[in-house]
């Protein structure tokens, strides 16, 4: 009985080869080193005169291209960098302005508030000293009043006590000449 695995996978022992592999032919090897150095002749000169320089002129293209991307590269980094000192110098010029500004601003304030503060105190001023006079006045009016008020008073208690009756003129003598004793 046949193996079910191996059945129908057998060469048969007599069926040979009626004809040889025309590459692995022996009669046929010089013809093929013939074309084989013509087609290797053939594809050598191809290279080297078409596809070799071609090949070549992409490469060449790619470094000039490649050197021209660095060279503009460098060109921008070198304007960015110029570009990023002028910048910084212009913020540190604009922080000076303000600065300046600032302190122009704070000195006219501090001028304006100086000069308002004066006016403030040089009206209180005059407000006091015309105070002071009113009531420097007020003052040598209520002592001339209270000459009088005293002359009166004492006109009354002389009468009150003494029963006399003494003038305003009497009484001012009086006091003139206890006065001139001190």
């Amino acid at each position: 009985m046949a193996d079910p695995v191996t059945a129908g996978t057998e060469v048969p022992h007599d069926a040979g080869h009626a004809k040889v592999f025309p590459p692995l032919d022996p009669n046929n090897v010089s013809p093929q080193l013939i074309w084989l150095a013509f087609t290797f002749v053939a594809l050598y000169v191809l290279l080297s005169r078409v596809v070799l320089p071609r090949i070549g002129e992409v490469i060449e293209e790619r470094k000039d291209r490649i050197k021209r991307d660095l060279a503009a590269a460098e060109r921008l980094k070198g304007e960015t960098e110029k570009a990023l000192s002028s910048y910084e110098k212009a913020l540190a010029d604009a922080r000076a302005n303000a600065s300046s500004i600032a302190r122009q601003t704070r000195d006219q304030l501090t001028a304006e508030v100086d000069k308002e503060r004066k006016a403030v105190e040089d009206h209180l001023a005059r407000k006091l000293a015309d105070a002071e006079t009113s009531i420097g006045a007020t003052k040598a009016k209520a002592l001339a009043s209270v000459k009088d008020i005293a002359g009166d008073t004492v006109t009354a208690i002389v009468g009150a006590l003494s029963n006399v009756n003494a003038t305003k003129d009497d009484i001012d003598r009086a006091l003139a000449a206890a006065g001139g004793n001190k």
